[in-house]
């Protein structure tokens, strides 16, 4: 068995890393760290094998695998004392607060011999593994259009809300983190980068309102928006080639259903009715939706391969630090 400890209990512990990882055949999550009372007896009760333990006792257990679900500002310490512990780790998304930190933690990891990845999910994002399926049936692709839209008007005290530099919080770094990988994995590098940050809602102190445009190498131009103010959502993607273009809107399901207490293990796991429209104007066909596959992210790491190659994810960070630059100066960044 691969012993496994997960290093916070909020979202990410919680509704993604302890569920999969209990869910993984041949992986054992023997300890979870929170300080937040009410958050060790939610670990508890959803994992009662689990030791509750704080972040210094559980780097003096014999784990296989440590798990960094922690608040940004922390992802860096942790994965850096796991790496110095000779123990293979996963880094949520954002990797680290920028992509310098980034670069050193890969280098540590391979200095070691380390396995490092990053926790990059939505690569197993029901809507996303079906543009992949699809793609090649649209012809030369000239543009991607790629939306995660919510209407969030209240402000969370959470430290993804807060002013802190050091937080690494605002939309661009949480689900920009997403965009921009899915992007990069579809068309490749980029040559330029183009950003409007916004703060919206009464009180905000980070951005709500994001827009990124990238123009790939390949001529390829992908438009990614994030918004925690939208009262009407776009589509999830749209994707237009010389021969087509394919459509689909919504959110894949598998974060609520993890969130309600379904797991990968169940029957019809990531199964959904969605669908999308292949074609061209009117003469559209539908398309149902691949099945979403989180899962695939910790059976990967429990087959010895690296389900996200974390080079990957520091290119990301420079991307969204290019983002950063544009909307703050108001002109296209080159890479």
């Amino acid at each position: 068995m691969t012993r496994v400890g997960l290093l916070g209990y909020g979202i990410a512990g919680r509704v993604f890393h302890a569920p999969l990882i209990s869910s993984t055949d041949g992986m054992d999550l023997v300890a979870i760290v929170t300080a937040n009372p009410e958050r060790q007896a939610q670990a508890s009760a959803a994992h009662p094998d689990a030791k509750i333990v704080t972040a210094d006792e559980l780097f003096e257990m014999d784990l296989d695998l440590i798990v960094v679900g922690t608040p940004n500002r922390t992802h860096v310490e942790y994965a850096k004392r796991a790496i110095d512990k000779g123990v293979a780790v996963v880094v949520d998304k954002p990797f680290a607060p920028t992509s310098a930190e980034a670069k050193d933690l890969v280098a540590s990891a391979q200095a070691k011999g380390v396995p490092l990845t990053v926790f990059q999910n939505r690569r197993w994002d029901s809507d996303f593994l079906t543009v992949r399926k699809i793609i090649g049936q649209l012809g030369d692709i000239t543009r991607l259009e790629s939306r995660y839209e919510r209407w969030v008007p209240e402000i969370w005290d959470n430290w993804r809300e807060f002013g802190d530099k050091a937080e690494a919080g605002g939309l661009l770094y949480d689900l920009g983190a997403h965009l921009v990988d899915q992007a990069l994995q579809l068309f490749g590098p980029v040559k330029t980068v183009y950003a409007e940050l916004d703060l919206r809602r009464p009180g905000v102190q980070v951005d709500d309102d994001v827009f990124v445009a990238l123009t790939h190498e390949n001529g390829v131009r992908s438009h990614l928006w994030a918004n925690a103010h939208a009262a009407n959502h776009g589509p999830r993607f749209r994707v237009l080639g010389s021969e087509g273009a394919f459509v689909i809107s919504g959110m894949d399901e598998q974060e609520d259903a993890l969130d309600a207490g379904r797991r990968p293990t169940d029957p019809d796991w990531g199964v959904e009715t969605r669908t999308g429209q292949l074609g061209l104007l009117d003469e559209t066909t539908e398309i149902p939706v691949e099945p979403g596959a989180y899962q695939n992210f910790y059976a990967e790491l429990q087959a010895g391969r690296i389900p996200v190659d974390p080079s990957s994810s520091v290119y990301a960070l420079e991307v969204i630090e290019a983002a950063f630059t544009s909307a703050r100066e108001n002109r296209v960044v080159e890479l």
